[in-house]
């Protein structure tokens, strides 16, 4: 059904096309009609930071940050769903347009700036849901806060999302917050890290129940970047690492009349890169971190490889905007036929 409709979406500008899936995706889920748009996948397993995953097929967060859509999308089959970036207040984002398809790479470039409506409102919206599968939140700071304050605005969303979430997911990677990047830098993720992971443990001894952690890494990192970030990570005892965020390289795409926008590159022209720094991050890790695999999923094959590479989950985003519900079907089947998991 997504071949057919695809056409028209992409004669719609890219945002606009994003908003009007995600409110069809409720409809379909409310009218029972779901299952015609995507059967989910039989169950394949997973354990990961101490959580059981029905399958490794994840969302990854940017699609719906304020989880307003949490039905819909869990109905596609999803093995867990990740929402947000969220932030303590809410803000606008960068202006418009700020998402831009570049189809004949398959990709897609965005700016969006962590638009959404604060951590309150995300709380409302999960709350009024019926999901209760695994569910990611990520978290993030306000444009406006400076870098010596982010720990505060990630306490905020921190305290407000733990009771709420499966895992939470620290992104300090996103190409579009001015500085946030620097964050990875290895002093200031040193002491970043272990606030978080200090807050972590208090609240898992307020609620009864330790929620994980994850932190969200970029693409365009350096090796000795890398190793800093695997030392602090092991260091720090946090849960587990997202490679990777979006990339602000545009070598694979050089040409393309969208290629010159600034924001983050995803979609096809990703997977190598991010794919290298998983692999990289593994070797660096080994099996005391547990890894997701983010970043030009278009296919089965690309997931499978992914977990190849050293991931236990994969999440897909902008793989959807060209294919559909249907890859999540394609990607949980070809993972299962290789017994990856077995």
């Amino acid at each position: 059904m997504y071949d057919l409709i695809r056409p028209l979406l992409f004669k719609l500008d890219a945002e606009t096309a994003h908003g009007l899936t995600l409110y069809a995706s409720d409809v379909a889920q409310r009218s029972g009609l779901s299952k015609w748009v995507n059967t989910p996948p039989a169950d394949l397993p997973v354990k990961a930071f101490g959580i059981d995953f029905p399958n490794p097929v994840g969302l990854a967060a940017g699609l719906d940050k304020n989880g307003e859509h949490l039905d819909g999308l869990a109905a596609m089959g999803f093995g867990f769903v990740e929402i947000g970036t969220v932030t303590p207040r809410p803000q606008a984002g960068n202006d418009k347009p700020r998402m831009f398809r570049l189809p004949e790479h398959e990709a897609v470039i965005n700016r969006l700036g962590f638009n959404n409506g604060g951590i309150d409102a995300l709380v409302r919206n999960v709350e009024k849901a019926t999901f209760r599968g695994v569910l990611g939140i990520n978290i993030g700071k306000n444009k406006d806060t400076p870098n010596e304050r982010a720990t505060d605005d990630y306490l905020v969303c921190l305290e407000r999302a733990y009771p709420l979430a499966s895992y939470i997911t620290v992104n300090i990677s996103s190409p579009n917050t001015q500085g946030l990047r620097d964050l990875q830098e290895e002093e200031t993720l040193r002491r970043f890290i272990g606030t978080m992971r200090e807050a972590q443990e208090r609240l898992a001894g307020q609620h009864g129940k330790r929620k994980p952690m994850l932190l969200k890494i970029a693409p365009d990192l350096t090796e000795a970047e890398l190793d800093a970030i695997a030392e602090v990570l092991l260091a720090s005892g946090i849960d587990g690492v997202i490679c990777t965020n979006t990339t602000i390289d545009r070598d694979t795409v050089a040409g393309s009349v969208h290629a010159k926008e600034m924001g983050g590159l995803s979609g096809r022209p990703l997977f190598a890169r991010s794919t290298a720094v998983l692999r990289g991050m593994k070797a660096r890790v080994g099996e005391r971190l547990s890894i997701v695999g983010v970043g030009g999923i278009l296919d089965g094959d690309n997931a499978a490889e992914k977990l190849e590479a050293g991931a236990s989950l994969v999440q897909v985003y902008s793989g959807l905007v060209y294919r559909g519900p249907k890859l999540i079907n394609e990607a949980v089947a070809e993972i299962r036929r290789r017994g990856i998991l077995a």
